[in-house]
């Protein structure tokens, strides 16, 4: 069974250079390991998703305009992510509140074609069951 993803998740993006961390506001008041755990409405970029250090998609109109003024050499930019839609797919079994809990398999795609996932829940003993 996936573990349930607690507050100080680490995070990674396909298009990020660093990893990022989750950070789960204490509304639900559900905790596991003494922390807020995450559902997959946690998703709002700077809020519950940090950024990923600098971003290398060239999807990224900041990373276009920087490569194109380096003469097409790729050029990372700082990356601020765009998440349209919560994480998917959720836990089938554990819901807190209305909303299905986050659980390490769940993923979320940034706009800027970055594929985001859950490197490391944070939880240590709470699973999905």
């Amino acid at each position: 069974m996936p573990k349930l993803v607690v507050h100080g998740a680490v995070l990674q993006c396909t298009m990020g250079m660093a990893p990022g961390t989750l950070s789960v506001l204490p509304a639900g008041m559900v905790e596991g390991d003494m922390k807020p755990v995450a559902t997959v409405m946690d998703f709002a970029p700077m809020v519950n998703v940090a950024p990923f250090g600098a971003c290398k998609s060239p999807a990224n109109p900041q990373v276009a305009a920087a490569t194109a003024a380096a003469m097409g050499v790729l050029t990372p930019m700082p990356c601020v992510p765009v998440i349209p839609a919560p994480w998917t797919p959720g836990s089938p079994t554990v819901t807190i509140g209305v909303f299905n809990a986050l659980t390490e398999s769940c993923q979320c795609m940034c706009a800027w074609a970055g594929q985001i996932s859950v490197t490391m829940s944070g939880a240590t003993q709470f699973t999905a069951e």
